[in-house]
């Protein structure tokens, strides 16, 4: 009978998890469109954009998926130094798919930003090649949903505000990630059990997590995880390493002001 209690128990939690991480985002989102009016409500129309927004979705996991890969080889605060990197891969992409050319000054602010994760990397003491193939790839992956959203949902009939995005993406995700979550970590019901035996707070975490995902920041939130993170996880960093962390986050706040002057 305990077993089975422990089982239920068990399930329930890792129900509450997702539904907590999911649910606060969906009502969020739903707040702030049928409740606040802050955007119209908007609805899909089709089946083919259905497939558009759920391909969004799959790309979004994938970036997920190998983000957190990445997080068991490298430091938070490398791998969001990495993250900052986006700005250039959208760049690339959006020439290549769409053959769209940025002013000459945007291009410009990307150099210091490459630059800094270069430095960055030859002067962080974990670094690891994989898992920075992987967190590169991840990078790759948000800049490539960012162009795709523009291109796969450019007419009319199709435009989404991103709150209403959002709103659609979330479920998706959802399914993507969680045959994902079961194979990749197979220990994640006794883990999340044992966290919250050891500390209540942890539900508290994971809605506050939650509520966080909503917000978004532009590309400036990826330097400030990175000086964030070195205060919190306190991971060995070297001179160079530093040098090239600041550089990274001073070419985002240069390709950040670029980009709302070329508007």
């Amino acid at each position: 009978m305990k077993s089975s209690s422990s089982r239920f128990f068990t399930i329930g939690l890792v129900a509450a998890w997702y539904s907590s991480n999911i649910g606060v985002l969906l009502l969020n989102n739903y707040v702030a469109i049928a409740w606040m009016k802050i955007v119209p409500m908007q609805t899909i129309r089709s089946r083919v954009q259905f497939f558009k927004i759920s391909a969004l979705s799959l790309i979004f996991c994938v970036s997920v998926v190998f983000g957190n890969i990445s997080l068991r080889y490298l430091p938070v605060s490398f791998n969001q130094a990495i993250g900052a990197t986006t700005p250039f891969f959208t760049a690339i992409f959006a020439y290549i798919m769409t053959f769209k050319r940025e002013a000459w000054l945007t291009y410009l602010t990307l150099v210091p930003v490459v630059t800094g994760v270069v430095i960055a990397s030859g002067g962080e003491p974990s670094f690891h090649l994989f898992g920075f193939i992987v967190c590169i790839a991840a990078t790759a992956a948000r800049a490539l949903k960012s162009v795709l959203q523009g291109i796969l949902l450019s007419s009319e009939g199709e435009k989404l505000n991103s709150m209403n995005l959002l709103l659609y993406m979330a479920p998706m995700a959802v399914v993507f990630l969680l045959p994902a979550t079961l194979i990749m970590e197979e220990n994640v019901v006794g883990i999340t059990l044992a966290l919250a035996r050891d500390d209540v707070k942890i539900i508290w975490y994971l809605l506050f997590n939650s509520a966080l995902a909503y917000f978004v920041l532009g590309n400036a939130k990826g330097a400030v995880a990175v000086v964030v993170s070195i205060l919190i996880f306190r991971n060995p960093v070297s001179v160079t390493g530093m040098m090239g962390y600041a550089l990274t986050v001073f070419g985002v706040i240069l390709y950040s002001e670029a980009k709302k002057r070329t508007k």
